[in-house]
């Protein structure tokens, strides 16, 4: 199992590094962002642990980097941060595991062999489909070179629909995780939202992502026409 430690304190990535090797990890180290980018986009790896506060490159943007690149190698973050919108950050970008310091080593151990267990499927942090692209963590939505306002149930709508690209999602799906598993108003207002998605996503570009599917749901098409 190799792994790569970003973290510029030398004296814990050598102990992390000397630890791991003794739990049966092939262990690389880099100490800084830029050498830590560059190791992780050219040699193959099974888990990275990275740190967020790197020389010259920080954690959070080597995490964008790699996964704009389609790295989806597990990333478990390591860090002296430890407050709440540090590790939704973290988690938005891509990151698989967040850890502060100081930590248990046997927990670390412990969540790398999780992350091993799960592999690294794709999980871009920013969703696509055709022209279109949504931005969870920026609460972002474009259609081509066009910025699209969306109120909060709407984002929430399409960013479910674009977790399930091409998938055909019942409305009580999109009720369940949309709404409330518990809603018991009017299921058209599923309806009237797609309708507002439609205004605002298809309309203007004069092309059709979002599709009804009768008798059966909605559907975003992973299409540029």
């Amino acid at each position: 199992m190799r792994t790569l430690i970003i973290e510029d304190e030398r004296g814990l990535a050598g102990a992390i590094a000397e630890g791991l090797a003794a739990e049966g990890f092939v262990t690389d180290v880099a100490h800084d962002g830029p050498d830590g980018l560059w190791q992780a986009l050219t040699e193959s790896y099974d888990v990275i642990v990275l740190d967020i506060m790197l020389p010259s490159l920080s954690g959070y943007e080597v995490l964008k980097r790699l996964r704009a690149a389609r790295v989806w190698t597990p990333v478990l973050m390591l860090t002296a941060k430890d407050g709440e919108y540090d590790e939704a950050d973290a988690l938005d970008l891509g990151a698989d595991d967040y850890l502060s310091k100081p930590f248990s080593y046997v927990v670390l151990v412990a969540r790398l062999r999780a992350l091993l267990r799960r592999g690294a499927p794709a999980r871009p942090a920013v969703l696509r489909a055709g022209d279109l692209s949504v931005d969870p963590a920026r609460r972002r939505c474009r259609r081509g070179e066009r910025e699209i306002e969306l109120t909060a149930r709407e984002f929430a709508l399409l960013e479910y629909l674009a977790r399930h690209t091409d998938e055909v999602l019942s409305k009580t799906d999109i009720l369940t995780h949309v709404w409330d598993e518990h809603f018991d108003g009017d299921t058209n207002v599923v309806e009237v939202y797609v309708g507002y998605l439609r205004r605002k996503i298809d309309v203007p570009s004069g092309r059709s992502i979002i599709e009804t599917v009768r008798g059966a749901g909605y559907r975003l098409r992973d299409a540029t026409g």
